[in-house]
């Protein structure tokens, strides 16, 4: 039989992972970086020292025998389950957090005065609206630029209904209506 042979960085990484992961392997040493990683993770595991649990690595028992140690034994629970009257206290204090923090207030999102965005805002509350070819003109921003602002940031973000009409000109005009207006224009969906 071969003997094992393991290298300074497998037996660093695999040493702090029993150490102190509790066999998960989430360190490697600083001169390991990108791909060298990949590669020393491939090593172990081909050799049986470590073995992949969704997108993690953990130290087998043979990774544990290679570096000298033992795997520890799990640490056991059984101690919690038979007192009631703690888990009911535990319960009481975790109810009361959650009673004692008020729920986060959510800011209203605004454009700054003055800015493009706000500029915008005001260029399609106009009763004529806007054409793309004009938010074009007083922003500098594509196409794509504009038709992802109305749908991502004015209507998502600012809750802002934007609609289309095709003018009599064959020319699309944008617009934002306020809430419950009522509006025979196409409402553009995300």
């Amino acid at each position: 039989m071969n003997a094992t042979t393991l290298t300074a960085t497998q037996r660093e990484t695999l040493t702090h992972a029993a150490e102190h992961n509790e066999g998960r392997i989430e360190w490697f040493p600083a001169s390991v970086k990108g791909g060298a990683r990949a590669k020393v993770l491939q090593g172990l595991v081909a050799r049986g020292w470590a073995y992949q649990e969704g997108d993690r690595h953990a130290v087998t028992d043979a990774g544990y025998q290679v570096i000298g140690q033992e795997r520890p034994a799990p640490q056991e629970e059984a101690a919690l389950d038979g007192d009631s009257s703690l888990e009911a206290d535990v319960a009481a204090a975790e109810a009361s957090w959650a009673d004692a923090r008020p729920a986060p207030e959510r800011k209203a999102r605004t454009s700054r005065d003055g800015s493009k965005q706000a500029q915008v805002i005001a260029l399609l509350r106009r009763p004529s609206g806007a054409t793309v070819a004009e938010i074009q003109a007083l922003t500098g921003w594509l196409p794509h630029t504009v038709r992802g602002t109305f749908s991502g940031t004015f209507r998502k973000r600012l809750g802002l209904q934007v609609v289309s009409a095709k003018e009599d000109g064959g020319k699309r005009v944008y617009r934002i209506v306020e809430a419950g207006a009522s509006e025979t224009t196409e409402v553009l969906a995300a």
